[in-house]
C-alpha cells in the first residue's frame, strides 16, 4: 500500500495519470454533471462528487500502471 501511495506522487506516473484524469473526469463530469451546472443548480455535495470524477480516473490509471510496471522499487 506505502509503495502505491508513493507512486500517486511520483513524476513518472503522475503526468500521464492527470493526463488520463482530465480526459476521463471531464467526460464523466459531462454526463453525470452537465445538466445541473447548465441549469445552476450544482451543489456543495455535486462539488464534492466532481472532485472524485477526477481523483478515481486518476488513482485508476496510477494503480494499473503501479501494478504492471516496476512497484518493487518503492518497497
Amino acid at each position: 500500500m506505502k509503495g502505491f501511495l508513493l507512486a500517486l506522487i511520483d513524476p513518472t506516473y503522475a503526468k500521464k495519470g492527470a493526463q488520463v484524469a482530465v480526459v476521463v473526469g471531464t467526460l464523466l463530469f459531462a454526463i453525470n454533471h452537465g445538466t445541473a451546472l447548465v441549469k445552476g443548480k450544482m451543489s456543495t455535495g455535486r462539488w464534492l462528487s466532481v472532485l472524485m470524477t477526477y481523483a478515481v480516473p486518476y488513482a485508476v490509471n496510477i494503480h494499473g500502471r503501479y501494478s504492471h510496471c516496476d512497484h518493487n522499487r518503492y518497497r
